[in-house]
């Protein structure tokens, strides 16, 4: 038992701050239900958009490197086009065959540089167009899911805003409830709450059988939950039993 817990509370006293977290978290968790799916969609919508973000940034990069790939090119073309006319004005002054068909080569070369530089701009050109078509699309898409968040933050900002003050009032409610509950006994009541669907780890007995799964509950187990000598739980589900006179402080004689 952690610090202020002490241990001169009684077994009743136990089940009744348990029955009475229960509620509150009850309370809690009617809260979350009503904001539903928002929280989980608003941020599914914003890890979205920061991925478009994420991809529309790249695309952007790719068009610049796609650009001076481009301009890079241009220039070897213009570079192999100066040599060219060099080699042309070399050519009208050899003194051999020798030296006019190793000009002729270069000529030759150089032009096929031309020819390639070429072929790589129309490429690139090409992935350019490519890639504008996607980023657009992206872009499309970017601002229809910006449009969406706005509109689901929105509303979850008018949920929550009307449920803050009762949702931070029970919390502190149940972090007082917590308090005076031993440790052992509120990680069971946690456990329980985590592993059933509707949340409820503490139960009253209705018309003879558990809250929880409704499973009959023999009679002398009924006198004992009445008693509230003891923590019992139900056989089936796990959950902790109290009766409902709980919270009024009616005991029963064993």
């Amino acid at each position: 038992m952690t610090k202020g817990k002490t241990d001169e509370i009684s077994v009743e006293e136990k089940l009744r701050a348990l029955f009475e977290l229960q509620q509150i978290d009850s309370k809690i968790d009617k809260i979350k239900t009503v904001r539903g799916e928002l929280p989980l969609e608003v941020r599914d919508l914003e890890d979205l958009v920061a991925g478009l973000e994420t991809r529309i940034g790249h695309f952007a990069d790719e068009l610049k490197a796609l650009d001076d790939s481009i301009a890079e090119k241009k220039n070897v073309i213009k570079d192999a086009q100066a040599l060219i006319k060099k080699y042309e004005t070399q050519q009208s002054k050899v003194r051999n065959n020798r030296e006019y068909d190793s000009i002729t080569k270069e000529i030759e070369f150089q032009n096929l540089e031309i020819q390639l530089a070429e072929k790589r701009i129309k490429e690139y050109k090409a992935n350019i167009i490519s890639k504008k078509e996607i980023a657009e699309h992206s872009d499309e898409e970017l601002k229809s899911r910006q449009k969406d968040l706005k509109i689901k933050k929105k509303e979850l900002d008018e949920i929550v805003a009307e449920t803050e003050k009762e949702e931070a009032a029970l919390l502190k409610k149940s972090k007082n409830s917590e308090a005076v509950i031993e440790d052992r006994l509120l990680n069971a009541y946690k456990r329980i709450r985590s592993n059933v669907m509707n949340g409820l780890g503490v139960v009253t007995v209705e018309r003879d059988a558990c809250g929880g799964c409704f499973n009959k509950i023999p009679p002398q187990r009924q006198l004992d939950i009445r008693t509230h000598k003891k923590v019992i739980v139900c056989e089936h589900c796990g959950r902790i039993l109290v009766d409902a006179e709980i919270l009024t402080g009616k005991l029963v004689k064993a």
